[in-house]
């Protein structure tokens, strides 16, 4: 970000920035900060104790808002006095701030684990994703929200302008209102937790924030505008926050940062998105029925509060890292182990459960929630069989797609919820489970 805001300080101290420039000068930064802002979230529970994180994430969220409403009316001011090369520049130096801080930071030193191939991580964070419920519900309340909320953010210069009749100072206004707002809800947010449950909280932070909606559409006066525009930006900062804090809570560390990385693409591709279509429903209808349409759609997510709501355990389960299981069985060539290739694979994976008779529906369930962790850690396919010879046995069978990722879901992967699946399903068989893992014929023959 540094080198792409430097070299748009030295385009423009040339006289050589064209739109085209400019756009593509845009979207190399907002590649940058997606690339970013994943780890950047990602270390907050490292930086601070699991208690602390919810204050945490409301700080960072504050600071994202009070630079957004802060930052363009600072640039104006250097802007009147100076030029864009140097405001640019400013930019720039700003980067390498961050860029000195990150390395300046002491980070716990961990246990070296062997970094996981590009390809197979992507897959197997969006694999957990698919198969974490609490996670996916998260997903689905931050797009219900971000969609509609993105038509204030991207029609309001159109309100301060034109409905309004305000200029770049005006519309500075009405943004800084905003930020305002957001601290305003930082500063609220810790007595708010202690009195509403989540889907309280986020519900009535959605609604403060239509609130801002309905007022840039139906008000005149700039000043009842603003005001209810901080009523907006402390709703904002509230879902943010309790979006952010939740997701943050339930994701264990070995996939914190992509899980993140989805909750991003959802979050701010939903921002862009939805002032794109925003701005063309605005063009075709006006900008007071678009705004109001968007309040409306706000509202209709908070009534649905009750159908799809966070789910009530969702990070508050244990996300330890631990390792329950027995080492696999690893024969002898020759009167010699040899581990196998991590490259080698698909591995499929059968554990043979026998149940008590009084026991088969419960240890069937069990096995179910069970398939469930199977596929988060690492399982491409995941089913449990009856033996037909003998009722009593059942058989857990899951395909992984390599050595090294089924090794990883061993030891880098499993929760201690996750263990406690294990453990129940255990728990109600009538004799210790047996596990066999099988590889290719072709594993063999190298």
């Amino acid at each position: 970000m540094a080198v792409v805001s430097g070299a748009l300080a030295v385009l423009s101290a040339a006289s050589l920035v064209t739109p085209a420039t400019l756009i593509t000068i845009t979207l190399l930064l907002g590649i940058c900060q997606a690339l970013t802002s994943p780890g950047w979230q990602a270390i907050q529970p490292e930086l601070v104790p699991r208690a602390q994180l919810p204050a945490a994430a409301a700080l960072g969220s504050l600071n994202v808002n009070v630079a957004r409403a802060i930052g363009p009316a600072l640039a104006g001011l250097v802007l009147a006095v100076s030029s864009p090369a140097v405001v640019f520049g400013i930019d720039a130096i700003s980067d390498l701030a961050v860029v000195g801080a990150v390395l300046a930071w002491k980070r716990q030193a961990n246990a070296p684990a062997a970094a996981e191939p590009m390809a197979p991580a992507l897959r197997a964070g969006v694999r957990y994703v698919r198969n974490a419920p609490g996670i996916r519900r998260i997903l689905v309340r931050a797009a219900l929200f971000v969609l509609p909320a993105s038509a204030l953010w991207g029609l309001l210069p159109v309100v301060a302008s034109k409905r309004l009749g305000l200029g770049s100072g005006g519309y500075g206004l009405l943004l800084g209102a905003l930020g305002v707002g957001a601290v305003v809800g930082a500063l609220l947010i810790k007595t708010l937790r202690a009195h509403l449950g989540r889907n309280t909280l986020l519900g009535a932070a959605t609604v403060a924030y239509a609130v801002g909606g309905l007022a840039c559409a139906t008000l005149h006066h700039w000043g009842a505008v603003a005001a209810l525009l901080l009523l907006a930006g402390v709703g904002w900062l509230v879902s943010l926050s309790t979006l952010n804090t939740t997701l943050q809570l339930a994701l264990p560390t070995w996939v914190r940062a992509r899980g993140l990385a989805v909750y991003l693409m959802v979050f701010m591709g939903g921002q862009g998105v939805g002032a794109l279509v925003w701005g063309l429903i605005a063009g075709a209808i006006g900008t007071v029925d678009t705004l109001l349409a968007a309040s409306a759609l706000l509202l209709v997510g908070v009534a649905l509060l009750p159908v799809v709501p966070i789910r009530a355990l969702t990070g508050t389960l244990e996300r330890t890292v631990v390792s329950p299981w027995m080492e696999p069985e690893i024969g002898a060539v020759a009167g010699h182990h040899e581990e196998p290739d991590p490259a080698a694979g698909p591995v499929l994976v059968e554990v043979s459960y026998r149940a008590a008779p009084e026991n088969s529906a419960q240890l069937l369930e069990a096995l179910h929630a069970l398939g469930t962790s199977r596929r988060r850690t690492g399982a491409a396919r995941w089913a449990v069989y009856r033996d037909v010879a003998d009722l009593e046995r059942y058989l857990e069978v899951f395909e992984v797609p390599s050595w090294g990722e089924h090794q990883r879901q061993h030891h880098e992967r499993t929760t201690g919820y996750d263990a406690d699946l294990y453990r129940r399903a255990a728990a109600l068989a009538a004799e210790p489970p047996r596990a066999r893992h099988l590889l290719p014929p072709l594993h063999d023959q190298r």
